[in-house]
């Protein structure tokens, strides 16, 4: 582990900007005022995505206002994302997982208990927790047989987990392969990230929200949009295609709002030559002042290409069908925000490691495409049938529900 956070310094010194950003952060955590946060729920994340899970549990533990809530990122992205977010007490990047760091931390901020999300298990925090009595729970959390925790030099890994207070895992098939090997301190919860996204599709009415009325305006009319959430060229470049195709011949236009997973300018120029200038983006409409000018340039936009962080999951209730990208990478992104939309969802290849996609396929509510053939075949099904479909991705969130009460209530 050592190791691993030497090269993240060594990367910085060379210049990589997620590198610095880290390096830059732990420095800026340790000259805060982390005294005033003694005696909070600590609250771990990874990044944006993990901290959509602990989000719930937060707002319960924030609805008595009593309790103190911190919370840690150890990415980048995470911290940018989420560090004005306003029900927490602090906001900080966790400083790297050495003992030194863990012994500073805990006697600074005196968590009265550390909750960590999903896949984080940092074993010197985990140590330093031990040593001093306070509780430590995981959340959300799913485990697999390939994982390290499971191996012959996973044995230490293994021995951490035992000694947290308790593990609150997605399903049964994690429950069962913990107590093989010796973990009875886990139940199954489930996972709350779908009371996350219940959450955001009860409030659809966004009517204040001046944010999203390009989205409004740019679906408008229309009964064939597309939502490409969480994009990457590989999925922007199949999406992009069918798009023109339809559009070429159809009497029914076909509108797509995409939302990269990146919006570094590389990225946002790749898009722009893909599209050869046939779409506008969210920074430049969402300036605009003359509402009239600002409609017309949506209107005859093909694509709307959203080129601002934060505003996936309330994009998702303007379309018809969504497409989740990842899935010609390291993995699909959050399939759960389109499905508590009510959406058919289609994605890439790369899914089995995701519970949530193998539960909505076999729910008949997405489907997993490899070439451009099957993008099309799985567009058209999802557009004629949405209504359908997309009542099956509904039903499946709906029976996923009530992860956040069950662990709150046995924790506090």
């Amino acid at each position: 582990m050592f190791i691993y956070f030497f090269f993240i310094r060594i990367a910085a010194l060379f210049g990589h900007k997620k590198a610095r950003a880290m390096v830059r952060g732990q420095r800026q955590t340790w000259q805060s005022d982390l005294g005033s946060q003694k005696g909070c729920i600590w609250i771990h994340a990874a990044s944006v995505g993990e901290f959509e899970q602990a989000r719930p549990l937060i707002e319960k533990i924030k609805a008595d206002g009593k309790q103190k809530v911190v919370v840690t990122f150890f990415s980048p992205s995470g911290y940018e994302a989420r560090k004005d977010y306003a029900l927490a007490d602090g906001v900080y990047y966790l400083p790297f997982a050495t003992r030194r760091n863990a012994r500073k931390w805990l006697e600074t901020v005196e968590p009265k208990m550390a909750i960590f999300v999903k896949y984080e298990f940092w074993p010197a925090y985990l140590r330093a927790l031990k040593k001093r009595g306070i509780p430590s729970y995981s959340i959300s959390a799913i485990f697999r047989p390939k994982q390290h925790f499971f191996r012959w030099w996973g044995k230490g890994q293994l021995k951490l987990l035992k000694n947290m207070t308790h593990l609150y895992v997605q399903d049964e098939a994690s429950l069962q392969l913990l107590q093989r090997h010796g973990v009875q301190n886990v139940s199954v919860a489930g996972d709350t990230r779908f009371d996350r996204m219940d959450s955001v599709r009860g409030n659809r009415s966004h009517t204040t929200d001046q944010r999203l009325v390009p989205m409004a305006e740019f679906a408008e009319g229309f009964n064939r949009v597309i939502i490409g959430g969480s994009t990457w060229p590989e999925d922007e470049a199949l999406l992009v295609r069918y798009v023109e195709q339809q559009n070429e011949w159809s009497e029914q236009p076909v509108k797509l709002i995409l939302v990269p997973h990146e919006i570094n300018p590389q990225h946002l120029h790749y898009i722009f030559n893909l599209l050869r200038g046939r779409m506008t983006t969210y920074s430049a409409v969402s300036q605009m002042k003359d509402a009239e000018s600002r409609r017309n340039i949506l209107r005859r936009a093909d694509v709307l290409v959203v080129d601002t962080m934060g505003l996936l999951s309330a994009t998702y209730r303007y379309g018809q069908v969504a497409y989740v990208g990842g899935g010609f990478g390291e993995g699909i992104h959050n399939t759960v925000e389109p499905a508590a939309f009510g959406m058919p969802v289609i994605f890439g290849p790369k899914y089995h490691h995701f519970r949530e996609a193998e539960g909505l396929i076999a729910a008949g509510a997405a489907r997993s495409i490899r070439r451009y053939d099957e993008l099309a075949a799985a567009l058209d099904e999802a557009q004629d049938q949405h209504t359908e479909i997309g009542t099956r991705a509904a039903d499946y969130v709906q029976a996923e529900l009530g992860a956040t009460d069950k662990i709150y209530k046995e924790i506090f």
